[in-house]
């Protein structure tokens, strides 16, 4: 893989990655890098996210009806998507990772390069909403 050139503003994309766990949006990213670089544009942060993606040092996150997310976090974990707020949380715990090893032990001749577990549904501040909303 080329080395890239560092620039302040992927630096700035990058520390701002790392100082949030909110997987934040393209805009929202594009939106704090111009508080201290205003002559940014927004393609500047599109393509910054492009290259840190493609060099591994950040994850894109997709998920359907949703605009992409991006983590800060390179190393496997899982996420949670709430359907209603857009909001995406990383899913801790000792067991987690467990998964992958269950799913390697019931396919021993195949090789895993990679895998991506997305969990989605309500999350408690939604949940909360909607039950007051029923009563």
């Amino acid at each position: 893989m080329t080395k890239i050139r560092n620039t302040k503003q992927r630096q700035l994309i990058l520390d701002l990655l790392k100082g949030t766990t909110a997987h934040p949006s393209a805009d929202w990213l594009y939106q704090r890098v111009r508080e201290t670089m205003p002559n940014v544009s927004l393609g500047t942060v599109y393509r910054n996210l492009g290259i840190l993606k493609q060099q591994g040092i950040i994850q894109e996150l997709r998920h359907a009806g949703s605009q992409c997310r991006y983590d800060g976090n390179p190393e496997p974990h899982y996420h949670f998507f709430c359907d209603q707020c857009d909001q995406v949380e990383d899913i801790e715990g000792p067991n987690c990772m467990d998964l992958l090893a269950n799913i390697q032990s019931c396919m021993p001749s195949h090789t895993i390069e990679g895998h991506r577990l997305e969990v989605y549904g309500c999350c408690p501040s939604c949940t909360r909403k909607n039950l007051e909303e029923e009563d």
